[in-house]
């Protein structure tokens, strides 16, 4: 569940932010954390690295759509800097996370997080393997309901909720 945090606003600040994501410990035991750009629970660790403007009183495509390119300018030029590090991303499609935590199905097992929060914010993840972390760190632009802000995401997950 999202949490108000405290958004960055260059790329520098917000590659900050993702390598202390990558290198500090989860959290032990049960429930989310807040922290300074996001939260945090049991294998991972998620942070808004810049959110728009809310759309309580105007969702018109004039105000939306630029908001939205803002935040896709920021991607893009993050995913350059970390296929550079790490090597072309894995595109992953959230939707199929989003039925795994179904109680008409009791056989499969609900989406580890931080899959199971994103898919209910966005539709597809970049996501990298982090050589010698046994880490994975993904990027995507989300939303958690028409009237609030899109963010810019990152998240980071221990290699055994790397999204297949």
């Amino acid at each position: 569940m999202p949490h108000r945090n405290q958004p960055a606003g260059s790329a520098d600040e917000q590659l900050s932010i993702i390598d202390t994501l990558i290198a500090q410990p989860f959290p032990e035991g049960k429930g989310d954390v807040k922290t300074e750009h996001g939260w945090s629970g049991a294998g991972f660790h998620m942070a808004v690295l810049r959110e728009t403007q809310d759309f309580w009183e105007d969702r018109s495509p004039e105000i939306v759509e630029p908001a939205v390119q803002e935040l896709e300018v920021d991607l893009t030029a993050l995913a350059g800097i970390l296929t550079g590090r790490w090597g072309d991303p894995t595109t992953v499609d959230l939707w199929p996370y989003l039925g795994l935590d179904d109680p008409d199905y009791p056989d499969t097992e609900p989406a580890p997080e931080p899959l199971l929060s994103l898919c209910g914010l966005a539709a597809n993840l970049l996501a990298w393997r982090i050589p010698s972390t046994g880490r994975w760190l993904g990027l995507t632009i989300g939303q958690a309901d028409r009237e609030f802000p899109f963010e810019l995401l990152a998240a980071v997950g221990g290699e055994s909720s790397f999204p297949r």
